[in-house]
């Protein structure tokens, strides 16, 4: 495992976003728990990759929920509800990973769903360049429904407890202290645990960043 800043770790992230060779656009799984730092890392990488003249699409998994009265049927804070009711793994199938895919016509909708006002949505089709590269950050990203729809797949590991003063701090506009806590101790940790048992999704990921410390991330490249 190898520490550094955290520019070079989103240079040698963008060295394998690079390196890989197919034939349509590069689908990369950025996975990990909630507030383990994903899209904020997704969102670094993505102009990294601008820079270097990509196109780059941002999607995430939150364009992909079920409709609010639609995912909670085992309660708000049921862990198993989490992992089996909230995402739309069809449609994300359907309408992104898979016309981004070997032989899809790259017709792509980046997400049917707005969180912020729980709404389905249908944005038009568009089309993208067989160089493009899709940065999807999200949890639960090497569940076998959407594991091999992936190019490459990178994890962001972070403390689960870690997680709970992260997210206290970023919701702390429209959530007290309480009612995160609860969320993230009942609903999310939970869902992450029964996940890494069903599925051990570090054992599938290409690249591990060990996130506890964002300024010094560390990088581990996993191999099969």
């Amino acid at each position: 495992m190898d520490q550094g800043t955290r520019d070079k770790v989103l240079g040698r992230l963008a060295e394998a976003v690079g390196s890989v060779t197919v034939a349509h656009p590069t689908r990369v799984a950025i996975d990990g728990p909630p507030a383990a730092g994903k899209t904020t890392l997704a969102d670094e990488l993505a102009v990294v990759l601008r820079t270097q003249g990509r196109d780059v699409i941002r999607a995430t998994i939150d364009g992909f929920l079920f409709p609010r009265a639609q995912r909670y049927p085992r309660g708000e804070y049921s862990a198993e509800g989490c992992y089996f009711d909230a995402h739309d793994y069809d449609a994300l199938n359907r309408v992104l990973l898979d016309p981004l895919g070997p032989g899809g016509d790259r017709r792509f909708q980046h997400a049917v769903y707005d969180h912020t006002a729980d709404a389905v949505l249908s944005p038009p089709c568009t089309t993208v360049r067989a160089d493009t590269v899709l940065l999807f950050d999200g949890v639960f990203l090497m569940r076998p429904e959407l594991i091999d729809r992936w190019d490459l797949r990178i994890f962001v590991s972070t403390a689960l407890d870690k997680t709970v003063d992260r997210a206290v701090i970023r919701e702390r506009q429209v959530s007290s202290r309480a009612e995160v806590e609860r969320r993230w101790r009942q609903r999310y940790i939970p869902s992450q645990q029964l996940y890494f048992a069903a599925v051990h999704p570090t054992d599938h990921a290409d690249i591990i960043v060990h996130n506890d410390n964002p300024q010094q991330p560390a990088w581990e490249t996993r191999t099969c």
